[in-house]
């Protein structure tokens, strides 16, 4: 695949559900959730890391390692305040789990559909928050996502 710009490209969904355990959705499952893509001012976090275990042993003076403890950041989406609906905030409402779909590259159509790659974050939010400012920018809030499970970074819809 060429490089990309993400903005126009990258889509962002909210599933409530996702049957399969190892977190591969249908098409149908994502469809039924709520695109975010059109709202979303800014995306932080999403990121998953292993601390590595120091192992150095008498027989050396180089300090090996050996993969330790998986953790993934809390993650925020920042989106555009709207004055005539809040629909966002309520899917997003404080304690709602479910699943934050990221199809990277984008979708081959107008909505998701099988054979779409994408990251599957299982998340729970911690509410919504307004974001104040006197500067001339527009008016924005955000929601924290709590990771609840390892992601699936290679899923594909079926």
């Amino acid at each position: 695949m060429a490089r990309f710009f993400r903005r126009g490209r990258t889509k962002v969904w909210f599933a409530p559900t996702i049957a399969s355990a190892a977190l591969i959705p249908t098409a149908a499952e994502v469809n039924a959730g709520t695109n975010l893509t059109p709202s979303i001012a800014d995306i932080a976090g999403f990121a998953f890391t292993n601390s590595p275990i120091a192992t150095p042993d008498l027989a050396s003076t180089f300090t090996a390692t050996i993969p330790g403890e998986d953790t993934a950041e809390d993650s925020t989406l920042t989106f555009y305040e709207d004055t005539t609906t809040n629909t966002l905030q309520t899917t997003l409402a404080k304690g709602v789990s479910g699943y934050i779909v990221i199809f990277f590259a984008g979708i081959a159509g107008a909505s998701p559909a099988a054979g779409d790659k994408a990251e599957v974050w299982p998340v729970q939010s911690t509410g919504p928050r307004r974001e104040y400012s006197m500067g001339n920018d527009p008016a924005r809030w955000a929601v924290g996502l709590t990771p609840s499970a390892p992601p699936n970074f290679s899923a594909t819809l079926t």
